[in-house]
């Protein structure tokens, strides 16, 4: 059947047509096989250059449309609303891309302008293969589930619940708050951070259309956008919190005493325990590995104490099902260990303390009681502050972590406040980065308290007479150093959680290089994820301070209530499909897929594609031994097609070999 293909060559400004020759492109593409008709505009996305194209589906009766631009992650669905609007079917139009794979990475103008041509053939040979396909909508379970109760998830559940939806809010710890409780003050205002982040947690708590879940975490998730189920582990409390009072009487008694994580191994905690006095829930939690109770079967003194009878040592971990529309991520971070960066002591030498430790001495109910003490109990007369340790570093990690420059200028602060503006505080920097809003006057500010910034990382932290010397450079005097202090603290980068890994996987969604979870796009997707109805809240995403986390978590809630509200959800028709002919019940498949889309028929014995649950990953087509595995919109004869276009071959006998695909389908249709 002739196919009546249109051709649309973007200049995309002058990023496409700096190197690439586009209405030579254009004019190549009319002299190609079934085009009927070629153009070439400035900026095909814009409103004149999509009218462009439903004009001449509807003057010319196009069939096909082929357009090459930017990155198909970008404008694909903007092209293809614009095919629908003409009325015809989005798929069948293809989007390749000359501005990312060929002008941008081609130095040579000629070469850039021959190859976006067989880009651009390789396009109008796929595309006469492209069949009608037909998304479908499901309506939308109107619930949100939050994974993540730091400052984020907290913002994003208030967010969600306040609108009139359920949110279930999971968290692994015993209480939430992430690492903003750990803070003493937040920058640049100084203001008490449980001042801002207590009331928050309490609304949480408070909130009827919230279901808080701390101590649990989640398990599976199967389903898909609008349709999510997840199975959620709580992990047993050992303490009901349907009687607990958080009155406090059993951590006074317990007589085992352990290393707080919470107090970063300053201070100590009981074997039953809560973070903070300002914990929500107030609940406690006892810690099997330490219990002895539990451990031993001695002990019992907290059930022996508790005045409502809370304490349950029979209490297992139990799993609940939870249906949602869909999900938001706010997993947070984790603080980078600086024990590898032997350089610097830390771990050797008592007096150098990480950025969280050091917020732990500076908070009111920290080991303390908010005052900065050396191991000896004695006040420091000097500190150093080294920044970027392990940020802006190729051998930990290259990124900036965003946050290190304005919390070192809180520390300052903080020291010539508490310690006395006779202490004497050197800031060791590569650049500082103060880019928030009132973040430069607070700089300004810190300079004047007397603080000396000293330009260059050290290369070393070593102990002499009793005393730390941190061994440098200042760059900008070209002058080496040697700087006695009594304390060293560490401004360690934000990094990945450990278990970032781990999550990607039960969630579905990517990891970039830096560890952090995927975003869609950069710049127009920075909340959503590939897969859809997960959505990204605060730094699991990437380095943020407190603001910018806030923000983001807004955008994640906006996204999922967007969903919410709209009530019905588009299923995309891109999915697996497996012919039922060629089928020969290996079930390789099965094993492969990642979604658990892939059912076996026992009367048939073939492999079946449950619709609903695949997301069109490709796993079971690649590996498929009988080719009887494809992608809808993917299928062979689409993909060899395009191969035929970009290698300059002769696509007579694919063309061949396509018609009896097509009319094999036609057949079983």
């Amino acid at each position: 059947m002739a196919r009546r293909i249109g051709v649309y060559v973007c200049h995309c400004g002058s990023n496409i047509a700096g190197k690439v020759d586009c209405p030579d492109v254009a004019a190549f593409a009319r002299g190609l096989k079934n085009v009927t008709v070629s153009r070439d505009y400035q900026f095909m996305c814009s409103d004149p250059g999509q009218d462009m194209i439903i004009r001449d589906i509807n003057e010319h009766g196009l069939d096909r449309v082929v357009v090459a631009s930017c990155s198909p992650r970008l404008h694909e669905k903007t092209f293809q609303k614009a095919c629908a609007r003409a009325g015809l079917n989005p798929y069948l139009m293809q989007h390749c891309c000359i501005r990312e794979h060929c002008s941008w990475v081609t130095g040579d103008k000629a070469e850039a302008t021959a190859k976006a041509k067989h880009i651009v053939e390789a396009a109008v040979l796929r595309v006469r293969r492209h069949q009608e396909l037909h998304s479908r909508e499901v309506a939308v379970v109107p619930d949100v589930m939050v994974v993540g109760a730091g400052i984020a998830g907290i913002q994003a559940a208030l967010d969600v619940a306040r609108s009139g939806h359920r949110v279930i809010l999971v968290e692994k710890s015993p209480s939430i708050g992430g690492h903003m409780a750990q803070f003493d003050k937040t920058f640049p205002t100084l203001d008490c951070a449980a001042c801002i982040s207590t009331p928050k947690m309490v609304a949480v708590a408070q909130e009827p259309n919230i279901d808080l879940l701390t101590w649990s975490e989640v398990e599976e998730v199967t389903g898909f956008v609008g349709n999510y189920t997840v199975t959620v582990r709580r992990k047993a409390r050992y303490v009901r919190e349907d009687i607990c009072t958080g009155c406090g009487a059993c951590l006074e008694k317990c007589p085992t005493k352990v290393l707080s994580e919470f107090e970063e191994g300053l201070g100590m905690r009981r074997a039953i325990y809560r973070n903070s006095p300002q914990a929500v829930p107030s609940t406690p939690v006892i810690d099997a590995e330490h219990c002895k109770m539990l451990t031993k079967g001695k002990c019992g003194v907290c059930q022996k104490t508790c005045p409502t009878g809370a304490i349950d040592f029979t209490q297992q971990d139990r799993r609940e099902v939870y249906h949602v529309g869909s999900v938001i991520l706010a997993t947070g971070y984790d603080t980078m260990d600086p024990t590898p960066m032997t350089e610097y002591g830390f771990g050797r030498y008592p007096e150098v303390y990480t950025a969280l430790q050091f917020e732990r001495l500076n908070n009111a109910v920290g080991p303390t009681g908010g005052k900065i003490l050396m191991k000896n109990g004695e006040t420091p007369k000097s500190v150093a502050i080294i920044h970027c340790v392990g940020s802006r570093d190729k051998n930990y990690h290259e990124y900036c972590s965003r946050t290190c420059c304005m919390y070192a200028l809180k520390y300052d602060h903080l020291i010539k406040d508490k310690v006395g503006h006779g202490a004497e505080v050197y800031n060791f920097y590569i650049d500082m980065r103060c880019f928030g809003k009132g973040y430069e006057e607070f700089y300004r500010r810190v300079q004047d308290e007397g603080v000396t910034f000293v330009r260059g990382r050290p290369s070393e932290v070593v102990q002499e007479n009793g005393k730390l010397v941190v061994v440098g450079e200042d760059t900008l005097l070209g002058t080496r150093l040697r700087v006695p202090v009594d304390m060293v603290v560490l401004c360690t980068a934000m990094e990945a959680r450990a278990d970032t890994t781990e999550v990607a996987r039960v969630f579905g969604v990517s990891q970039g290089r830096d560890g952090f979870f995927l975003e869609e796009h950069p710049k127009l997707g920075p909340v959503s994820t590939a897969s859809d109805g997960i959505y990204l809240a605060g730094t699991c995403q990437g380095p943020k301070d407190i603001p910018d986390a806030v923000a983001h978590a807004a955008g994640g809630a906006a996204q999922a209530l967007a969903l919410a509200a709209r009530g019905v959800v588009s299923i995309s028709p891109t999915t697996s499909w497996i012919n039922p002919d060629i089928c020969v019940g290996c079930k390789m498949c099965i094993g492969l897929c990642p979604y658990s889309a892939i059912e076996f028929d026992e009367r048939r014995h073939i492999a079946v594609i449950n619709e609903a649950m695949c997301k069109g990953c490709g796993s079971c087509a690649g590996h498929c031994p009988s080719g009887a595995a494809q992608i809808k919109h993917f299928r062979q004869v689409q993909v060899f097609n395009e191969i035929d276009g970009l290698l300059d071959r002769k696509p007579d006998i694919m063309a061949l070999i396509g018609d009896i695909y097509e009319t094999a389908n036609r057949a079983e249709a």
